[in-house]
C-alpha cells in the first residue's frame, strides 16, 4: 500500500534505516500518475547513434494509484483538544512477509499495525494553514491523542492549546527561519542545510511532523547520521517551511536522498521536482552520481522517471549529432547513476543493438516534439539552478567547530 501527496516520492513498504524515517515520501505536485513517458516510435525522423555501456534490465512499469484526499484552509481556527474515536474497520492484519513465520516478530508487527492503523491527530495548525493529517505519528504523551496540534512553522515546536500557540508565535519565538546554513536563494525560495547532530531537536520535530503525511516512516529520533535540507518560501514575515529531504552522511549504496516530503499546503506547486533536482545538484558538486534510496514505490518511479526523462532529453537536444558521448559521461554531467539512465532510456525505447554493441538511438523528430511541448506548457518545471547554490561538499570543507544545538524544545502546553 502506498499513498502520496502528489509529486515527489512516496510511502513504500519494507523501509530501511533512513533520516527522519522514510521508506517513502510524499511530495507536491507537477507529476500526474498518468504522466506520459513518450515513445520513441512516435516520430519517423532520422536517428542519431551514440555509444553506451551495456544495457541492464528493463525498467518496471509504473502503476496508477489514487491520490489521498487533502484538506487544508488558510485560516487559523483554534480548536479544543479531543480524543479521536476508534476506527471500527476490521482490516485484516498482514502477516508473514519479512517475518518469515517468526511468531514473536509477527506478534510485534501485528501490535504495531494495530497501534498505527488509526491516525492519532486529526489536524495540525501551522502558520496560516489548518491541514488534515493523513497518518499516525508517534508524538510523545500528552501530544499523541489530539484533535488539533499547534506547530510553530519556524522552530517546529508543538503545542496542545491555542493560547500557548498564539503567545509563542506572537513574540516568544525568536526564530524566523530554520536553523543551519542557507545554501540556496532564488527569488523567494530559500534552502537551509541542517546537520542532524547539531540541530537534533529541530530535526526530530521535523520527522514527527513529516510522519503525519508519510505512511511508512520508521526513524524519528536517531537523526545524527543524516543531513536535512529544508525548503522554504520567504516573505516579509520570515521563511515558511515548504518541504524537505534527508540524506545519509555516509551511504555505502551512494544514495543521494533518503526521505522527501512536500507539505500538503504547498503541493501542486512544482516543489517535488525542485527537491529532486536539488539532490542531484549536490551530487554533481560532489562529483559522485547518486540515486534515491531503493526500492522506489510505483509512484516514486513515476516521479523520478519523469525527472530523468526531462533531464536526458534536454541534454540530447543540446548536443550535436556527431558527438560521441558515453553513458558514464552523461552520468557525470547530470549526477544520475548509470543504471537509472539506462532504465530510463530503455523505457523510451532508445537503447538499440547496432554493429555488435549497444547504442543510444535518438530520434530527432521525437526530440523536437518533446522540446516544443515543453516550451508550450504554461506551467514550467521548477528546477534547482546551480548558479544560486552556495554549497561546498563536506569532504572538501576544513574541519571546524560544531554548530549550534537544536532550536527550541520539543513540545509545550
Amino acid at each position: 500500500r502506498s499513498r502520496r501527496g502528489s509529486d515527489g516520492k512516496f510511502a513504500r513498504k519494507n523501509s530501511s534505516r533512513n533520516g527522519g524515517g522514510g521508506a517513502g515520501t510524499a511530495g507536491g505536485g507537477d507529476v500526474s500518475p498518468r504522466q506520459q513517458q513518450g515513445d520513441a516510435n512516435d516520430g519517423k525522423g532520422k536517428g542519431a547513434l551514440t555509444n553506451t555501456s551495456t544495457a541492464t534490465t528493463t525498467a518496471a512499469a509504473a502503476a496508477d494509484h489514487n491520490q489521498p484526499q487533502q484538506q487544508h484552509q488558510q485560516q487559523i481556527v483554534p480548536a479544543s483538544s479531543n480524543n479521536n474515536g476508534s476506527n471500527n474497520n476490521s482490516d485484516n492484519l498482514l502477516r508473514g512477509g519479512n517475518w518469515h513465520g517468526n511468531s514473536d516478530l509477527a506478534e510485534l508487527e501485528a501490535e504495531h499495525h494495530e497501534i498505527t492503523k488509526v491516525k492519532n491527530i486529526s489536524k495540525i495548525i501551522m502558520g496560516r494553514y489548518t491541514v488534515e493529517a493523513w497518518y499516525y505519528s508517534p508524538f510523545p504523551h500528552p501530544y499523541n491523542q489530539l484533535d488539533s496540534l499547534y506547530i510553530c512553522e519556524y522552530c517546529l515546536k508543538y503545542m496542545r492549546k491555542p493560547k500557548f500557540y498564539l503567545k509563542h508565535c506572537s513574540g516568544e519565538c525568536p526564530h524566523r527561519c530554520p536553523p543551519g546554513n542557507e545554501i540556496y536563494r532564488e527569488n523567494n525560495i530559500s534552502v537551509y542545510e541542517l546537520d542532524g547532530k547539531d540541530h537534533r531537536v529541530y530535526c526530530q520535530n521535523l520527522c514527527l511532523l513529516a510522519k503525519l503525511f508519510l505512511d511508512h516512516k520508521t526513524l524519528y529520533y536517531d537523526v545524527d547520521p543524516f543531513y536535512f535540507y529544508v525548503i522554504t518560501e520567504v516573505d516579509e514575515e520570515g521563511a515558511h517551511i515548504v518541504g524537505y529531504f534527508s540524506k545519509e552522511k555516509v551511504s555505502a549504496e551512494e544514495y543521494n536522498l533518503a526521505c522527501i516530503l512536500t507539505f500538503p499546503q504547498y503541493q501542486k506547486c512544482g516543489y517535488g521536482k525542485f527537491i529532486i533536482s536539488l539532490s542531484y545538484e549536490l551530487s554533481k558538486r560532489e562529483g559522485k552520481p547518486g540515486s534515491p534510496e531503493k526500492p522506489l514505490s510505483d509512484l516514486g518511479k513515476i516521479s523520478y522517471r519523469s525527472y530523468w526523462t526531462h533531464v536526458l532529453l534536454t541534454l540530447f537536444a543540446e548536443q550535436k549529432g556527431d558527438e560521441n558521448i558515453q553513458i558514464k559521461d552523461i552520468s557525470l554531467m547530470t549526477g544520475i547513476k548509470t543504471e537509472d539512465i539506462i532504465s530510463t532510456l530503455q523505457s523510451l525505447n532508445m537503447i538499440r543493438f547496432w554493429k555488435g554493441q549497444h547504442v543510444v538511438f535518438v530520434m530527432q523528430d521525437f526530440l523536437k516534439k518533446y522540446m516544443s511541448e515543453q516550451k508550450r506548457k504554461k506551467k514550467k518545471l521548477r528546477l534547482c539552478d546551480g548558479k544560486y547554490l552556495s554549497w561546498v561538499p563536506h569532504a572538501e570543507r576544513k574541519k571546524g567547530g560544531a554548530g549550534s544545538g537544536g532550536v527550541g524544545a520539543g513540545g509545550s502546553d
